[in-house]
């Protein structure tokens, strides 16, 4: 989606305490002291050199009315200079009426940016630019309008390969994005409301920022606006080193902080999307979740590393290869696995079909499995249901966690594919504060399985009533480690 509106930075008060120090010492009389800032950069060499190789992407699609910008409207005194000395803004919608829907007549839909990776036409963006257009135009510096064809798009990399008929275009130099450093200046180039080769400048805030995607992201402070998305990120020796792709705000507007996607992850994806049109990645059918530093301690694991399996795809290539709801997955071909996020970046990149080793840490211990990984398909949504409930009244709590529990009958384990576990009728007290619900099953505590009812009450009556307690808790499909601390 395009971005929201970006208030200006302004860097008037970055030296004053410098220059306040500097002419104090020189009225006293004592030595100037050593200057921290030489001055900022000139960027007008890196512009000259590569915004030729910068692009307008507008897009549209048929039969549907142009949309606004989404996050708000934008400023009534911009609109107003733009309309009167500037080009006309993108993703508004037209004055004029729109024509019925059978005309098939394409109507404007957004803008972005992108940059040309060679000579006769390739043209990488984001995803999110030409997502759903039928129809894309590409605008050169010097004005050249070509209609775009789109190759292929990502959504999971948020990146899309474009092509124009054209020969003789200038391109970028691709960077290494491992010589990248925190501090060091880059600058921007695109579209911003449709202000074709706009040029903000900034430094790298931080590198491999974890934000959940299946790519960790560069994070800098340069501005980034509508219509910029798309666009190269550029390093003092103009090279490309992202693509210009997200924001993060809590308002909806501009807070300081943008993200670009990696230069060499990009580009891994657009050599899969110009070989067949589609990127292959490899899947094992996990659900899972993050590892806190309560649940690592509390089950021996050490220190919160790893992903936590919630749930199993039956029949998928990790049930096949004996993984379990509650496993850690610490390692992949001897690769560690720092968090959850780690993993399908892991997975991602290993070619299906390809057999490979996990490490995961069960019932206190480590333990090696072998997994074929299979092809990543588009996502699919499956409805999710309980365990069966039988229709009796729940007994009382009857352990000094607050816990009733009873023993699953035949139809449960098949449903929940349990070998063991009990299932909460009551939760109060301690454990309803943890988190225990009516109806979840649990299939260990402090490391050790439940078989039964009995063996549950017997185990808890063995607990030192003054520490944590961590149960293994199976809630639908999913698995999770909640921990009962003492009621004090």
């Amino acid at each position: 989606m395009p971005l929201p509106v970006i208030s200006p930075l302004s860097t008037a008060g970055r030296f004053g305490f410098a220059a306040l120090a500097l002419s104090l010492s020189l009225v006293a009389g004592a030595a100037p002291l050593p200057a921290t800032v030489q001055g900022l950069p000139d960027f007008t060499e890196l512009v000259e050199k590569v915004g030729p190789a910068v692009v307008n992407i507008r897009t549209a699609e048929r039969n549907r009315a142009a949309r606004g910008l989404p996050g708000g409207e934008i400023d009534e005194d911009l609109l107003d200079f733009l309309r009167r000395f500037g080009p006309q803004l993108p993703n508004r919608p037209s004055p004029r009426p729109q024509r019925p829907d059978g005309d098939g007549d394409p109507q404007p839909r957004g803008v972005g940016s992108g940059f040309i990776l060679s000579a006769d036409g390739y043209v990488m963006t984001n995803a999110h630019v030409v997502d759903g257009a039928d129809e894309v135009i590409v605008t050169l510096v010097d004005k050249r309008e070509f209609k775009a064809r789109i190759i292929g798009a990502d959504k999971r990399s948020d990146v899309a390969l474009v092509k124009i008929e054209a020969s003789g275009l200038p391109t970028v130099r691709i960077g290494d994005v491992s010589k990248l450093k925190v501090g060091e200046w880059v600058i921007a180039i695109g579209s911003p409301f449709g202000l074709e080769s706009s040029v903000t400048a900034g430094i790298v805030s931080a590198k491999s920022r974890d934000t959940g995607d299946l790519l960790p992201l560069i994070q800098t402070d340069v501005a980034i606006n509508p219509g910029n998305s798309g666009g190269p990120l550029i390093n003092m020796r103009g090279e490309v080193v992202g693509i210009n792709s997200q924001i993060y705000s809590r308002s909806g507007g501009y807070m300081g902080i943008s993200f670009s996607i990696p230069i060499d992850e990009a580009t891994r994806v657009s050599e899969q999307l110009r070989a067949g049109g589609r990127v292959i990645r490899g899947r094992i059918g996990v659900v899972i979740a993050r590892v806190t530093l309560d649940v690592s301690e509390s089950i021996g694991l050490g220190k919160p590393t790893g992903a936590l399996v919630q749930s199993v795809e039956d029949g998928g290539p990790a049930d096949k290869a004996g993984v379990e709801a509650g496993d850690i997955i610490t390692k992949v071909d001897a690769r560690t696995v720092e968090n959850s996020n780690e993993l399908p970046r892991i997975i991602g990149s290993i070619k299906p079909g390809t057999k490979a080793s996990l490490q995961v840490f069960r019932r206190g211990s480590h333990r090696d499995l072998s997994v074929v990984i299979a092809e990543l398909e588009p996502e699919r949504t499956s409805a999710r249901r309980g365990p069966d409930r039988e229709n009796v009244k729940p007994p009382a709590p009857s352990s000094s966690l607050g816990l009733a529990v009873s023993d699953l009958n035949d139809a449960q384990r098949r449903q929940l594919k349990l070998k063991n576990g009990v299932r909460v009728e009551v939760a109060e007290g301690a454990a309803g504060k943890a988190g225990v619900r009516e109806g979840d099953v649990i299939v260990t505590i402090d490391n050790a399985d439940v078989t039964s009812a009995k063996q549950f009450d017997a185990l808890v009556a063995k607990l030192d009533k003054a520490k944590p307690v961590t149960l293994l808790v199976r809630r639908g499909e999913g698995a999770n480690f909640l921990i009962v601390r003492p009621t004090r």
